[in-house]
């Protein structure tokens, strides 16, 4: 139950049904998730210690504001895990088959077999962690992924133009080419120009964008829980 709670919480912060700052009880969360206080607690403890919510003295709980300065370093720190992947995938004897799957995923014939929506997001993370695992470093890999978690609320508001889903395409297109090439400086240069690319859009990122993003989630869910069709939406 403890780990039923977890989840749904986690979920809820990622997908915007809990915000940045919002507050809630250790009751409201039971409540809604028809748990008793020992699971909610102990799910509620594990998110803290990941950095997620905290504790308020006398007054239940709160999603954790956003700190910009932990994000700039996770977003540095996962640069250089990544840039030191490609070096060891480019320096294996053989090219790990997972590097011809990610090609077929990211190269695709033709634009209207891209993926989008949350899909693409899903991907987009699976790229990355993906890559690194593919250098056989398994510690590396653990940090990789848990830095891809803390970052995961913050990666997913660059899926929402649709820019920068087509230059996605583009930017691991070039990155798995040159891997492929065996060009691994090249291959490094790229990767941190696209990872750099998102690292500044954090810098624009503001609470009014994070409400903007939940609006349109809310939207999203009401019309696949309804099946009515789905409203069109501005772009940002």
């Amino acid at each position: 139950m403890a780990d039923r709670v977890y989840e749904a919480l986690k979920d809820d912060i990622f997908e915007f049904r809990l915000l940045p700052g919002d507050k809630f009880s250790e009751g409201d969360v039971g409540m809604r998730l028809d748990a008793s206080r020992t699971p909610v607690r102990e799910a509620l403890y594990r998110l803290r210690r990941e950095g997620y919510v905290e504790v308020l003295f006398r007054s239940g709980w709160r999603v954790k504001p956003l700190d910009f300065k932990q994000i700039e370093e996770l977003y540095d720190l996962r640069i250089t895990l990544e840039k030191a992947a490609i070096h060891k995938i480019c320096a294996l004897p053989e090219e790990p088959p997972v590097i011809r799957t990610l090609t077929a995923i990211w190269t695709p014939d033709h634009p209207s077999e891209r993926a989008v929506g949350s899909t693409v997001r899903a991907l987009d993370e699976s790229f990355h962690c993906d890559l690194v695992a593919a250098a056989g470093n398994r510690e590396m890999t653990r940090i990789h992924r848990e830095i891809s978690d803390r970052l995961r609320i913050i990666r997913r508001l660059d899926f929402t133009r649709n820019d920068r889903v087509e230059a996605t395409y583009e930017e691991h297109a070039r990155i798995l080419d040159a891997i492929r090439r065996g060009d691994a400086q090249t291959a490094a240069d790229e990767l941190d120009r696209h990872i750099r690319i998102s690292q500044q859009a954090v810098k624009e990122i503001t609470m009014e964008r994070i409400r903007e993003a939940a609006q349109r989630q809310r939207q999203v869910e009401t019309v696949a829980a309804t099946g009515a069709e789905q409203p069109e939406m501005p772009a940002d």
